[in-house]
């Protein structure tokens, strides 16, 4: 079974800036990034191959976050900068074993692991 910690959650004021850790217990992933707010759906955020060659974003938040990955320490990270009040949620960190060197997906569904969640608050 493979283990998702993340970690780098937070409180911060608006426009600041917070990085994201997640560890996996070992394998080769697609990882990605999801968020959920209270009384909304799980969203996108962000995703990356396993090789780090492709990584997609949100429309939300292109041009601020960034997603980047150590595999010799099994870690995916998402920076985050000018953060919003409206980026406020609990991030969730997941990876996903197949299609590994493609595009990775958006949907929630090609992602087979999941952490548990680090909240992150944005204050106004």
């Amino acid at each position: 079974q493979v283990q998702l910690v993340e970690s780098g959650g937070g409180l911060v004021q608006a426009g600041g800036s917070l990085r994201l850790s997640c560890t996996a217990s070992g394998g080769a992933f697609k990882m990605g990034w999801f968020r959920q707010a209270p009384g909304k759906e799980r969203e996108f955020v962000a995703a990356i191959n396993w090789s780090g060659s492709i990584m997609t974003y949100a429309d939300s938040v292109k041009g601020r976050f960034t997603i980047s990955r150590n595999n010799a320490r099994n870690t995916v990270y998402l920076q985050m900068n000018s953060l919003k009040p409206e980026d406020s949620a609990v991030y969730y960190c997941s990876a996903g074993r197949f299609g590994v060197y493609g595009d990775p997906p958006q949907a929630a569904s090609e992602y087979d692991y999941w952490g548990q969640g680090t909240q992150v608050t944005v204050s106004s």
